[in-house]
């Protein structure tokens, strides 16, 4: 059962608790109120500020788990808290898993600080929790796949869309990577995992894949440095540089150029160019 004035309550003391820049948001010249506004922490949960501010007044209906679990990532909070926001809103809290979709808040900070730099989070599986703006306008928004699809992995050798990106050369070294990835994954986790259901989709469904994952290799690396062939502004060679989470298995990548190299002209041309679309 849902607990509206615990639920009211610990909303409100959590909101008050960040401050703008903890979340990547301006402070602006005239904020009085004390941490976010209910608005803010609305759009950072991809709901309405309506929805949210109702949920504040111990009002409106029980929220969803899906939700819950927006609200929980859009406070930034810990495991521990997101549980306990979970039974507050009367839903039993999802099984903690290290491959989970719940970023913690220290990966989090990191990551809202890079908004003028292609980063996205990933889990062990490659598939991508958050995106920086300008990753979304160099790769896609990698978040709109559901299903086996979320993964890159799943897409490299079910999608011909997926390779498009890098050039025809580099084609066998990903499939390599990507089968080798998951197979570690796998052998971590277990023949009950979702590695293991990934593995038995892409073995039915690709040919490709059947041919490098009976070759058993493991820990392909990518190349240090990534190439890209992008629509609108040409070839781009970057670096990928990995923080990783320990406890939730997921992994920060930052992908830089060189400064004074064309690539690095590239990344900011791609920024004017595509920064009306992407709002």
């Amino acid at each position: 059962m849902i607990d509206r004035t615990g639920l009211a309550d610990f909303l409100r003391r959590r909101r008050e608790a960040l401050q703008p820049e903890d979340v990547g948001l301006p402070r602006g010249a005239r904020r009085r109120t004390p941490g976010l506004r209910r608005e803010e922490v609305a759009a950072l949960s991809h709901m309405s500020t309506d929805f949210y501010s109702r949920l504040e007044r111990e009002r409106g209906p029980q929220p969803s788990e899906q939700m819950v679990a927006s609200i929980a990532q859009g406070l930034h909070l810990s495991l521990d808290e997101r549980d306990h926001l979970f039974r507050l809103a009367g839903h039993q809290p999802p099984t903690r898993e290290a491959a989970g979709d719940h970023v913690s808040p220290g990966m989090l900070r990191i990551f809202d600080r890079l908004g003028d730099t292609p980063a996205e989070i990933v889990t062990e599986l490659g598939e991508t929790l958050r995106q920086t703006p300008l990753s979304v306008a160099l790769v896609g928004d990698s978040r709109r796949w559901t299903g086996p699809a979320r993964s890159i992995g799943f897409r490299w050798f079910t999608e011909p869309s997926a390779r498009l990106l890098h050039p025809p050369e580099d084609h066998e070294r990903y499939s390599r990577m990507y089968a080798s990835g998951l197979r570690g994954v796998l052998t971590l986790r277990g023949p009950d995992s979702r590695a293991a259901h990934l593995a038995e989709l892409l073995l039915e469904r690709s040919e490709e894949f059947r041919h490098y994952w009976a070759l058993h290799e493991v820990g392909v690396r990518p190349e240090e440095v990534k190439r890209y062939l992008h629509p609108s502004v040409g070839a781009l060679e970057l670096s990928c540089q990995v923080v990783q989470d320990p406890f939730q298995s997921h992994h920060l990548l930052v992908y830089t150029a060189t400064p004074g190299t064309p690539s690095h002209e590239g990344l900011r041309l791609l920024a004017a160019v595509d920064a009306p679309a992407l709002g």
